[in-house]
């Protein structure tokens, strides 16, 4: 492959064009439908836009990253110092003929750069949302009013530190040419991203906080906890492309603890290395798959709890029960990811679902407090639940905390 500058910036303007031109259409979808609406709800709206195509931001990425495109364009943030591919048709074409299979061709190389418009168009929503939090906010002191505290600046320009931070890691995961602790961290901030959205959306909504019980509450941080750690095993996974490192189920090459080599998670080295240089053994990628997927069984648990105990509280239901059709997708793409192969479909939407648990459990967190569970029964049965005779026993048996909610005989 032709060698080329790590850092072109000659393109960043022409690219800084087409993030505003991805960004434009939701941005005026948004000030058409929010036109009357006050500012928090504007503010509202324009996060939730932001991070639905912040959502598909990560989709596209798992797909690039699947489809082996993450250096098909070897330079950053262009493709060989152009803003599309049509501009570097010639090196693309001498790249391609070269090595046929890549890591440069003419259809990754437009893989890769649509990840890149689409991470553009969503900094360009972020970098909106922070410049309209700023002015409405100086509106509102200009007209003598006290700023609303929901339209504090705090939040969105966090939300854009981020969004920079990630934008950093996309150009190292090119430069250092697909380095796994980076690139890993890369998949980890964009989801990030996603929670932040997140909490800042439901910040501006304002809404009154959801009571559940102290144990509940708990349930939910571990969940989110060790969501967060199962992310990071499977971006370790995909990173060192050690999916088919047991190719069966539920053993792993006929063993239920197969030999393994724990090389594999040193974090400091190059793709396919040992931190000294030498080649990776293939054991070291069978353990990198086999504690993810010893892991999974865990996270599964706990998260399945988690949503059932959900779908027995008033207001989140619809929580619960998006864990627990995500839980399941999560089991059947990640088996199938093992038995058929690594499908490109399955892939996506393992990665897909995985983000989509990071939001659900961002919003059932930032939507709920903790109360003691006879405060929760009290507020929501209308009993005083410390004292036994003066919680009827129809009143016990619809209670979602109740352990024994069968007729008698």
């Amino acid at each position: 492959m032709t060698e080329v500058e790590l850092y072109n910036l000659a393109p960043v303007f022409q690219l800084m064009t087409v993030g505003l031109a991805v960004a434009a259409f939701p941005l005026a979808w948004w000030l058409w439908k929010q036109r009357s609406a006050t500012p928090s709800q504007r503010l509202r709206a324009l996060t939730l836009i932001t991070l639905f195509v912040t959502f598909d931001l990560v989709l596209f990425g798992a797909f690039t990253r699947l489809t082996d495109s993450g250096l098909g364009c070897p330079d950053w943030p262009g493709c060989y110092g152009s803003a599309t591919p049509i501009g570097a048709k010639v090196e693309i074409t001498a790249a391609q003929t070269a090595m046929p299979t890549g890591p440069v061709t003419h259809s990754k190389a437009w893989i890769e750069m649509v990840h890149r418009y689409l991470a553009t168009g969503v900094g360009v929503l972020i970098l909106s949302l922070a410049l309209m939090t700023w002015w409405l906010r100086r509106q509102q002191i200009r007209v003598g009013q006290v700023p609303d505290p929901l339209l504090h600046p705090v939040w969105p320009w966090f939300t854009l530190a981020w969004v920079c931070l990630q934008g950093a890691f996309g150009a190292l995961t090119v430069t250092m040419k697909l380095f796994p602790a980076i690139v890993t961290l890369h998949l980890m901030f964009g989801v990030g991203l996603l929670a932040v959205l997140m909490a800042q959306a439901v910040r501006y909504e304002g809404a009154a906080a959801r009571s559940v019980p102290t144990g509940v509450r708990r349930g939910l941080w571990l969940a989110f906890v060790l969501l967060w750690l199962q992310i990071g095993l499977g971006g370790w996974v995909s990173t060192n492309y050690a999916v088919l490192a047991c190719p069966d189920f539920p053993t792993c090459h006929g063993h239920w603890l197969p030999a393994m080599n724990w090389q594999g998670f040193a974090v400091w080295r190059e793709l396919g290395m040992t931190p000294d240089g030498q080649l990776l053994p293939f054991d070291a990628l069978v353990s990198i798959h086999f504690v993810h997927r010893s892991a999974a069984w865990l996270v599964l648990a706990v998260l399945v709890v988690v949503g059932w105990r959900l779908r027995r509280l008033p207001g989140l239901q619809g929580a619960g029960q998006g864990l627990l059709a995500l839980s399941a997708l999560q089991l059947l793409t990640g088996l199938s990811n093992v038995v058929l192969g690594w499908p490109l479909l399955a892939a996506v939407l393992h990665t897909g679902g995985a983000a989509a648990m990071v939001v659900v459990l961002t919003w059932a967190l930032c939507i709920s407090r903790a109360v003691r569970s006879s405060d929760f029964l009290s507020t929501n049965l209308g009993v005083d639940a410390t004292t036994p005779s003066a919680t009827p026993s129809s009143a016990r048996a619809s209670s979602p905390l109740s352990s024994d909610s069968r007729p008698a005989a």
